[in-house]
């Protein structure tokens, strides 16, 4: 907040918040009269009230004349600061107020990789939109990770697969349910239609993710393999996207990622609709956050997307 030094009137205690609103007015309106009419107070008040702020600063803030009322040298000296002042003030009111609605503040968002195709995107386009001035921290984490960095407290919203059991109070909403899809090695025929079936993967072995970090969707997989008589054989472990990506890529095996990886142009791959797919789960992304009795800015970043 600008604000004068010590030597001058305005440091003095009558100079409140309503004393600076009374000169301002009376300073851009041209007369008492104007002014009380701005402000919706009688006349008499406002002149009674700037006359006991001159006397108490003991300088004349204002000329009086048959033409209206204009600052003095003294009123002219302090006029800037108080403009600032009171801008400043109203400013900070309003900070304080969009904190205690849950409107700004600091975000911690963690998310997985599949986040950063569309709901990342469209999260941070929300978040400049509705809570500018929010301080967000961004985190990409594994599945396991973002569980254990909310019941944690560490962060403040998560973007990942469900379903998931996380300690503490959360809540949660689905913002995305893919089909999953084949994962081939680029050089590895398709049938005519363009098409492959979950046997051509179980031959060419999985490259999956760990069982630590998808349990349940992983036990969903594998017991689809299981209703058709085909086992899934997990011939690499790889953690990130891009790493079971590079895996297929290099013929170690097939993969089973969402549609929603396919906007990954990565070389060596391609994907493929698989022709008996409707008997696997789907891949889920949803939001969660912590459960709280007020607005906070991950509540209502979740209601929005």
């Amino acid at each position: 907040m600008v604000l004068p030094s010590p030597s001058s009137p305005l440091h003095a205690g009558p100079f409140d918040t309503r004393s600076m609103r009374y000169l301002l007015a009376v300073a851009d309106q041209g007369s008492m009269t104007a002014a009380a009419s701005y402000l919706g107070i009688a006349q008499p008040a406002l002149s009674q009230a700037m006359r006991r702020l001159e006397q108490e600063l003991g300088v004349r803030l204002f000329e009086r004349s048959r033409r209206g009322t204009v600052l003095s040298s003294a009123g002219r000296a302090v006029i800037d600061d108080v403009r600032a002042s009171l801008a400043m003030a109203a400013s900070a009111a309003q900070h304080a107020r969009a904190i205690a609605e849950g409107k700004t503040g600091r975000l911690r968002v963690g998310f997985v990789t599949h986040a950063v195709y569309e709901v990342l995107p469209a999260a941070l386009k929300l978040l400049h939109a509705e809570f500018r001035g929010t301080q967000v921290v961004l985190s990409e984490m594994s599945n396991a990770d973002l569980v254990n960095a909310l019941g944690q407290g560490d962060i403040d919203l998560a973007m990942l697969h469900t379903p998931v059991a996380v300690q503490g109070a959360v809540r949660q909403k689905l913002v995305r349910r893919d089909r999953l899809m084949a994962v081939l090695p680029a050089a590895y025929p398709l049938e005519p239609d363009g098409r492959v079936s979950l046997a051509d993967v179980a031959r060419l072995g999985l490259v999956w993710f760990p069982e630590s970090q998808l349990p349940s969707l992983r036990a969903a997989i594998a017991a689809a393999f299981l209703r058709m008589g085909l086992e899934m054989r997990v011939v690499q472990e790889a953690n990130r996207t891009l790493t079971v990506l590079s895996c297929v890529a290099a013929g170690i095996g097939a993969s089973l990622l969402p549609q929603s990886a396919t906007v990954l142009q990565h070389r060596g791959v391609q994907f493929a609709t698989l022709r008996d797919g409707e008997r696997l789960p789907h891949f889920e992304l949803s939001v969660l956050w912590q459960a709280s009795g007020r607005p906070t800015i991950a509540s209502q970043l979740a209601g929005l997307l």
